[in-house]
């Protein structure tokens, strides 16, 4: 499994923008897709994003779509989830996740597809 560390969280207002990223480390061998949850408090976490190993394709939930984006620098072993026009109810614990693949181009939104998981950076928008 590989190790993932999120960073960047904070609290902005309506409208605001934040960029979370998250570090990996321990590589092992193969290719990982990455993703981006989120848990809002009393509700399931749900799937943000997804970026495959070589970048393409990425997928976003539709909540997010145009507000949204996803990045990855394999050579620098980070993931970015840049998020502009953020809403009251983007406010969530934010999870980055990886999951190990066969294909370049693999991607998931299922929490079972991800083995490895962060421990999360908290994003609070508030008015």
């Amino acid at each position: 499994q590989l190790q993932l560390v999120e960073s960047g969280g904070g609290l902005v207002h309506p409208g605001g923008s934040l960029t979370l990223s998250c570090a990996v480390s321990q590589f092992t061998l193969g290719y990982y897709f990455y993703g981006w949850f989120r848990q809002a408090p009393g509700k399931e976490r749900e799937a943000v994003s997804c970026i495959s190993h070589n970048g393409r394709p990425r997928i976003y939930a539709d909540s997010v779509k145009g507000r949204f984006t996803i990045s990855r620098d394999n050579a620098k072993r980070t993931v970015t989830l840049r998020m502009i026009s953020l809403k009251v109810e983007d406010t969530a614990v934010y999870y980055c996740a990886a999951g190990s693949s066969q294909l370049l181009t693999m991607c998931a939104d299922q929490e079972a597809d991800f083995s490895s998981w962060g421990q999360g950076t908290q994003v609070t928008v508030v008015s």
